[in-house]
């Protein structure tokens, strides 16, 4: 970095910290100039002589920042704390938009964007009042599909959770809402199919099957249940 060169963010824009470092302190600063950011879409820069802040355009709008308006440096100050918990708010928008995520996901895509922790909890809080981060609504549906769909057993799916960040408590609400029917169904679909596939003795076929039954997340007395169904089907007895 050339000496008086600015840090610059990841959009692009100058470091909005390092440049209110360099403007005075006293004082009212004006506004020079107003330009789009080339490298980011709603992004503007706010001149201030040689020196520029980056700000949303929602930001900018707010704040009326146009050209010839002035500013005294603890209004910009706030301006750029705003400025960052709107920047922070539409990188989660995009990140749930693709699929649902929760808490522990959101705040780590958050801090791989460099927002700081403060604002990351303002943030997640935001999301959380109006509806569209729920880890309790996560749980059950992540673990409905994965039973249902995915054929994975409770202590799959508890362990999944639980590196996803959700807390106990959801997670076994969560597992309650499934019954032990649906999760023996599971178990006995992709038990079946495993079991056509697997050649040998019958002894070596069942281990072979409670084996990779385990493996998926099933307990050892859903397998046991399984195996009854199983073995008791045409077909499938030797």
């Amino acid at each position: 970095m050339e000496e008086n060169e600015l840090p610059i963010q990841q959009d692009g824009g100058p470091n909005n910290q390092e440049t209110l470092l360099q403007l005075p302190d006293e004082g009212e600063l004006v506004i020079t100039s107003v330009e789009h950011a080339k490298k980011a879409k709603n992004r503007y820069l706010i001149w201030f002589g040689d020196l520029s802040l980056s700000v949303h355009e929602d930001v900018m709008i707010k704040y009326r920042m146009l050209k010839g308006s002035t500013f005294n440096k603890q209004e910009l100050g706030e301006i750029i704390i705003a400025d960052e918990k709107q920047r922070a708010y539409v990188q989660a928008i995009l990140y749930l938009g693709r699929k649902p995520r929760t808490r522990q996901e959101v705040a780590i895509r958050l801090r791989e964007k460099e927002i700081e922790e403060g604002v990351i909890d303002e943030i997640i809080n935001r999301l959380e009042q109006e509806g569209l981060l729920n880890d309790a609504i996560y749980a059950r549906q992540w673990a409905q599909q994965r039973v249902s769909s995915q054929r994975k057993g409770k202590v799959w799916v508890r362990h999944e959770l639980r590196q996803k960040g959700i807390n106990k408590s959801l997670i076994s609400e969560a597992l309650e809402q499934i019954s032990e029917e649906e999760e023996l169904a599971s178990a006995i679909t992709i038990g079946r199919k495993k079991w056509k596939q697997t050649k040998g003795e019958r002894l070596d076929r069942r281990r072979k099957t409670a084996a990779y039954l385990m493996r998926r997340g099933f307990s050892s007395e859903l397998v046991r249940r399984a195996f009854v169904e199983i073995e008791n089907e045409d077909g499938f007895e030797e």
